[in-house]
This record gives C-alpha cells, sequence and structure tokens, in this order.
C-alpha cells in the first residue's frame, strides 16, 4: 500500500497546471545548464578518444551501433512518452508498463545475442561479434529504466535528471578513456554506453524511489500500447533512416570511410543534441499539459523554437564555413578527410532540429499514428539520397542526404501543424531573421578567408568567427531585428531570475 501512495504522487500532475510557465522556464535553464556540462564532457572524451584511437576503431563500433540503433528504438516501445502524455495514469498500469518494457529488453539482448555472427558476416569483420555480444546488454539495462526515467520526465523533475545525467558522464567517460589509454583499443567504446547506461539505471530507481507492482491483467494499458506501438514504430523507421547511410558506407566502402563519415557526423550533430534533447525534455510535458489551449500551444511552440534557432542557425553556419580547421582542431590531423563530410552535413542541421520538433507535436497532441504515416513516407525517400550519393563515396552520401532532407522539410512541417493554430508562415516569422544573418554571417566570412587566405588553422577559426560576429552587431541596427534580440534577452532574464528564487 505503501508503494501505492507513493506512485501516486509520483503519478500526479495537477500541481504542474498552476506554475507550468514557471516549470518549463526552471526547467529549461536547469536542462540547459545541465546539457552545457555534458557538452564539455563529452567535448573532452570526443578530443582525446580522437587522438587515443584510430578511424577504424570508431567505424568498427558504428557498424554495430547502426544496427543496434534500430533496436534502441523499439527498446522502450514508446512506452515513455504514452507515461508523460497520458493525462491519468494509475500504479498497476505504470507497474504492466515496467515489465512490458523489461521483457522487451530482454528480447531485443537475445536477438542482438544471434545477431552477432551474422554481423560479423555481413561486414566482413570477425571482431565484431565479441562487440555485438556485450553492446547487446544495453538493451536489457535500458528495459530496467524506461518507466523510472518517464515518472522524473512526467513530473518535470528537471534538477534530478540533470544530476543524473551529469554523473553518468563523469563516470562513464573517464573510464572510457582510461581504458584507451592502457591500450584497450575500440573496447573504451563499447564500454562507454555500458557504464553509462548502467549509472544512469541505478540512478533513476533511486531518485524515484518506486519499486514496481507484479503485472496485471485489468490494468487497462492496451490504448497506451497503441499510442507507444505507434511512436516505437516511428522512431525505429528514424533510426533506419540515420542507421541506413553508416550500413551502406560499412558495407560497400569499409571501416575506415565509414569512422570518418560517423565521426563527422557525430561531431556535427553534438551541438545539436545538446540542444534538443533538453529542449524536447521540457516541450513535450509543457505542450501534452497545453493541448487543450491551441492557441497557447502554438505560441508556446513557435517562443521554443525561435530560441532554438537564434542559438543553432549562427553556430551551424559558424561550422559550415570553419569545417577544416574545427575538424583538425578538435579531433586532430588524422581526421581531416572527415572536413568536407563535415561540412556537407551542415547543410541541413538546422532542418534536423526543425524536424525533431515534429516529434514534440504529435506526441503531445497524441497523434502517434499520424507521426507514423508522416516518417514511413520519408523513410524511402531519405534511404534513397544515400543510396543516390554512394557512388561518390562518403562526400556523397553527405550531400545528397542534407540536400533531399532540406527539400522534404517544408511537406513534412507543413502535415505535421494540420489541426493546430500553427502554419509555416508562423514558423518563417519565428526563424527568419537567425537564418537570414546566419546566411550573411556565411557570405561575410567565405569573402574574409578569400581575401586574406590565412594558412594556419586557429587564424582560419579566428577570421571566421570575426565574420560572424560582424553581421550579427550589423543585424542589432534593424529595428526588427532588435525587438526580437531584446525580446530574447527579457526572456534570459526571466530564465535567471526564476533559477534564482528556486
Amino acid at each position: 500500500m505503501a508503494a501505492q501512495t507513493d506512485i501516486v504522487n509520483v503519478l500526479s500532475t495537477e500541481h504542474l497546471q498552476a506554475d507550468l510557465k514557471g516549470r518549463s522556464v526552471r526547467g529549461g535553464i536547469l536542462t540547459l545548464s545541465s546539457q552545457a556540462t555534458t557538452f564539455l564532457i563529452q567535448s573532452v572524451a570526443t578530443v582525446v578518444l580522437a587522438r587515443l584511437l584510430s578511424p577504424a576503431d570508431f567505424g568498427l563500433i558504428a557498424m554495430v551501433t547502426a544496427i543496434t540503433g534500430l533496436g534502441q528504438a523499439f527498446a522502450d516501445l514508446g512506452l515513455s512518452e504514452a507515461t508523460i502524455q497520458c493525462e491519468d495514469l494509475n500504479y498497476h498500469q505504470v507497474s504492466n508498463l515496467f515489465w512490458i518494457n523489461v521483457a522487451i529488453g530482454l528480447g531485443l539482448t537475445a536477438v542482438t545475442v544471434c545477431l552477432a555472427p551474422v554481423l560479423a558476416w555481413f561486414y566482413h569483420q570477425p571482431r565484431l561479434e565479441h562487440i555485438t555480444l556485450f553492446l547487446a546488454l544495453t538493451f536489457l539495462i535500458g528495459g530496467l529504466r524506461v518507466q523510472h526515467d518517464a515518472l522524473l520526465r512526467r513530473q518535470m523533475r528537471f534538477s534530478e535528471l540533470a544530476v543524473r545525467d551529469i554523473s553518468s558522464y563523469l563516470v562513464a567517460v573517464p573510464t572510457a578513456i582510461v581504458l584507451a589509454w592502457r591500450g584497450a583499443g575500440y573496447w573504451s567504446l563499447v564500454a562507454l554506453p555500458l557504464v553509462m547506461n548502467s549509472t544512469q539505471m541505478l540512478l533513476s530507481w533511486f531518485m524515484v524511489k518506486w519499486i514496481p507492482g507484479l503485472p496485471r491483467r485489468n490494468a487497462q494499458v492496451a490504448p497506451m500500447l497503441a499510442f507507444g506501438g505507434n511512436v516505437a514504430a516511428s522512431y525505429v523507421l528514424l533510426n533506419l533512416i540515420r542507421s541506413a547511410d553508416n550500413v551502406l558506407i560499412g558495407r560497400y566502402l569499409g571501416a575506415g570511410p565509414l569512422g570518418l563519415y560517423s565521426r563527422a557526423y557525430n561531431l556535427l550533430m553534438l551541438p545539436a543534441r545538446q540542444l534538443q534533447m533538453p529542449v524536447g525534455s521540457v516541450a513535450i510535458p509543457a505542450l501534452s499539459r497545453l493541448q487543450v489551449a491551441p492557441e497557447r500551444f502554438a505560441r508556446y511552440y513557435l517562443r521554443t523554437i525561435n530560441l532554438m534557432a537564434w542559438i543553432s542557425a549562427p553556430i551551424f553556419g559558424f561550422l559550415f564555413v570553419a569545417a577544416e580547421p574545427v575538424v583538425v582542431l578538435v579531433l586532430g590531423n588524422q581526421w581531416r578527410g572527415a572536413a568536407p563530410v563535415f561540412r556537407f552535413l551542415a547543410i541541413a542541421a538546422l532542418a534536423h532540429v526543425l524536424h525533431g520538433s515534429t516529434l514534440w507535436l504529435f506526441i503531445s497532441r497524441g497523434q502517434s499514428g499520424k507521426l507514423l504515416k508522416v516518417t514511413a513516407l520519408i523513410s524511402p525517400i531519405l534511404i534513397g539520397s544515400y543510396l543516390i550519393g554512394l557512388p561518390s563515396g562518403i562526400k556523397g552520401v553527405a550531400l545528397s542526404g542534407s540536400l533531399v532532407l532540406v527539400a522534404v522539410l517544408p511537406w513534412m512541417l507543413n502535415y505535421t501543424f494540420r489541426g493546430t493554430h500553427l502554419t509555416l508562415h508562423r514558423l518563417g516569422r519565428a526563424v527568419v531573421y537567425p537564418i537570414f544573418l546566419s546566411i550573411g554571417g556565411i557570405a561575410l566570412a567565405e569573402l574574409m578567408l578569400q581575401l586574406t587566405a590565412p594558412r594556419r588553422m586557429i587564424y582560419q577559426f579566428l577570421i571566421v568567427a570575426l565574420g560572424f560576429a560582424v553581421t550579427f552587431s550589423a543585424g542589432a541596427f534593424v529595428s526588427s531585428v532588435r525587438e526580437e534580440i531584446i525580446s530574447l534577452r527579457n526572456l534570459l532574464t526571466e530564465l535567471r531570475f526564476s533559477s534564482q528564487n528556486t
């Protein structure tokens, strides 16, 4: 009975409505602060491991994760989103969902173990068999933590989530670095997700302080399974899109080119994930509570996208121009071949951020069927783009995939906005200034590089930074841009003030 009382307190969301804006603001600053810390730790890991390991080491791990990533998308069956989105939730439902997640984790672990020799044969890499056997354990670990993670997010307990995430990185990253330094090679990359996921699982259980009950037949989880099943199927298709390029490159071009491609992609997406993941973790529960107020729902989304565009557009524009110095300075000279791939991938980096935001809208409104439909429609298009680019090598795959994603994005957004107060016109007004200023920064930085032709990487880096600084400073003289910047400054002031009073 005590366990049921505890879970009632954990499941209740009525108190969130009274201060939803304040919780979103505080959650936003806590989560962004957490992501800034983990970004710093990940950056250190990227720099150090890139110098201790070879591109082929990263390529071997990418070969396995390109396949296991499909299972990761299915691992929680979308039931974490179902727990967050559902208005009325009880103890027995969450207990049943927990055991379903554990069963899925065990099943995926068993399937992956059986696939280990198949992957070794497919890629012509015998070493992949043992790598796959160890990485299979991440599914079981994930199944044990899904519902505890979801309960933390449902309650918008972002301070605990921040502590958990930072702690897991502080344990896992030094472990991987020490192993690599001691000569463990690619095994250090195997240890990284195992240690991180195990630490997060233990901390989530400790923070929620809830032990699931035995499964019951009359818990009425069928609607949640239907919702979660559509979400999980959508995530499988999304991971198929994200993995198809790695599978094709690994199969036809080998571990070395795949290592260059995967490091370029991960390095570019590192800042995107640090922004997208925390904002999404705040936005989905907040939008779920606002789904009955369409105009407030639309304004919340547009305000969030506006903030993300001001942060991400100049970052990705800068990375597009400074691709080579960034890659060489961060990863080392042996990774110079990844720079062209990095630059081509940067073309669609902001599109990836906007595409990710469509998940918030579908999930928060309970429209998992529509999410599955649109994902099923775009999957063959994007996978086809990788096939088109494959004859031109890793650069062709990167360029073709980026251009096609940018081309289909307007249709995807327009479909997502149906039934809401959102339109492409309103979205365009929310992102037009940061995008145009970033394009101006790209043009000016490229011109300055052509005129000065600096040879040293650090000077190239500084000239590009100067070009963007001049462009955005000049943009502040435009009244409408200045008003938007002032509005953002007021929001950041509110964030800071709110965090100081919690």
